[in-house]
């Protein structure tokens, strides 16, 4: 059952995020292999693009939510979940988690979260696979 309109605005009304601490541990855990493996990889000699990217896509990110949230309290024209989802799969997720959580945006809708989670965990296995098997599951070939 939903809030009530005047209930959720005096939520919001607040600013405060609801568990920071907790929320911000569960952030700082779960870009630990990201952060870690694109550092690594650009000091092993290779590309230092995958670093660059999970800042920028992340800001783009953080903006789009912002921008999405702002439209939808308007009712125009909204940001369409797929490219949420896109920038989010490009390495913004990290910003799209942040923007929830700041704006409350995108936070109960289940579908829209069973996405965004599965991406976040397709980044994690990727740098698990990175980082300690051998890269073994990207030379995989499902076709």
């Amino acid at each position: 059952m939903r809030a009530p309109r005047s209930q959720e605005r005096s939520r919001q009304a607040s600013g405060r995020v609801q568990h920071l601490k907790l929320k911000l541990v569960v952030l700082l855990v779960l870009c630990v292999l990201p952060g870690f493996g694109a550092l690594r990889m650009w000091l092993g000699g290779g590309s230092p693009a995958p670093l660059w990217a999970y800042g920028l896509v992340s800001l783009l990110a953080f903006f789009l939510y912002w921008s999405d949230k702002r439209k939808a309290r308007d009712e125009t024209w909204r940001t369409p979940e797929k490219v949420l989802h896109a920038v989010e799969l490009l390495g913004g997720w990290p910003g799209a988690l942040i923007a929830q959580q700041v704006f409350r945006h995108k936070t109960r809708k289940v579908s829209f979260q069973l996405v965004f989670w599965l991406i976040v965990l397709l980044h994690q296995v990727f740098w698990i696979d990175h980082l300690f098997l051998g890269a073994s599951l990207v030379h995989l070939s499902f076709l």
